[in-house]
This record gives structure tokens, sequence and C-alpha cells, in this order.
């Protein structure tokens, strides 16, 4: 890994808002930005697509490395993703696809396909990575470290508005379960399961608006580090 590449690690759980502060946060460094959970989710939906068995790990393990996975910013600062040459952002932001993102997570061969897939993108001038690990095993050595938490009822809350404003179809209670029972699969599962970093600073978004948090986090990037 370059470590002379300055790397922000914005880990948590589903709907916890890492992905909308870590978009912001980039921007405002100007730095490049990793989905690391749509990377996962790309290969599901690849391997759906494919009709591959969700545990078949030798399968899933080809197909992370078969499926061409770009990330486009489509000039009104939302970032498109594209799979195998098709726009699958808004599939790739459905329950479904979170799901199976969980499930292959999980397998340990998969994990390592990928691992090296998501450093290259740590390239100057910095990087913003956000995901479930990044602190923890992909970026282990990067100087700034946050968690973001929230309960489990606003996380929902904010997901069924998120999927309702695309027009999907889906109920809070149902959506509550899920993020539940995700939250098991994560941080129960034998491969970097879903915790802070020691050295994380943790920030309980529940509550606060989006451009506190940000604030928070860029004030973080602002101190020097040791």
């Amino acid at each position: 890994m370059n470590a002379s590449v300055p790397v922000l690690t914005i880990d948590g759980p589903s709907g916890s808002g890492k992905g909308t502060v870590s978009r912001l946060v980039a921007a405002r460094l100007g730095w490049h930005y990793l989905d690391s959970g749509a990377l996962y989710r790309a290969v599901g939906i690849a391997a759906g697509w494919s009709d591959i068995d969700l545990s078949d790990a030798s399968a899933l393990v080809r197909c992370a490395f078969d499926t061409d996975i770009a990330f486009r910013d489509d000039g009104s600062g939302e970032l498109r993703v594209i799979v195998n040459g098709t726009d699958a952002t808004d599939e790739l932001r459905t329950e479904t696809a979170g799901a199976a993102a969980s499930a292959i997570a999980a397998i340990p061969e998969v994990r390592a396909a990928l691992k090296e897939r998501q450093r290259a993108f740590r390239k100057p001038p910095g990087l913003v990575a956000d995901g479930r690990d990044m602190g923890t095993v992909i970026f282990p050595d990067a100087p700034y470290k946050v968690f973001l938490t929230a309960s489990a009822e606003e996380r929902a809350e904010r997901r069924y508005k998120q999927l309702k404003e695309k027009g999907v179809s889906v109920t809070m209670d149902g959506l509550l379960r899920e993020i539940l029972a995700r939250d098991a699969r994560d941080a129960s599962r034998a491969v970097a399961p879903l915790r802070p970093a020691s050295d994380a600073v943790l920030i309980d978004t529940t509550g606060l608006p989006v451009e506190a948090v940000v604030a928070r986090v860029l004030d973080l990037v602002s101190r020097p580090t040791a």
C-alpha cells in the first residue's frame, strides 16, 4: 500500500449515513472516493445475473475477479455504478442486493479477491473509503478513521424514505427486520466482523443533520496526525 497517500476510513452499519457523509467529505477535500459496499453489491448482482448460487464460494471468487465494475459521476453529484457495462445503480440500492452483498462478504475467499481491488483506489491526493472493514482490514494504517452509528429505527426510517423516493415499495417493519438481521450477520461473521477500529472516532448520527456529521469529520481530518 502507498502509505504516503492519506486515507480517511468511514465504517458503520447500513443506514448510518456513511455513504452520504463520505461522498460529501471526499468532494470537500478533493479526494478520491471508494464505496466498498458497492463492490460487494455489484458482485452479488453479477452473480444473480449469472444464476450463481450464493453458497458456491469458488464460483463467487471467479465472479469477483471477472466482473467489470466502474464508478462514474453523472454530473449532478450522483455516483453511478456500472456493472459489466450496465448501469446497475438503482438495483444496487435494493435490499435484495444488500442481502446478497452481506452473504458473499462472509466468504473469506471473496473478501480476499476484492481486497487488493479496494486498495488500488488509494491514489493522490487522498482517499475517503466507506464500508464495514475499511479501518480494520483494508486500510489499517489509515491516519483518519471514523465509525458512524445510529439507532436501528432511525436507519430503517432513512432507508424507507430513500427507497420510497425512488418508487420502491417497502414497509418500515420489513426494513427494520432486515436491518437488524444484517447487523447480526455482519457483527457475528468469522471474517472481518463489523466493529470499530481501536483508533476510530465514534460518531452517533441519530438525530444529527448530515452537515453536522460532515463538519465533525472534516474537523478530524484537519487535525495533525501523530
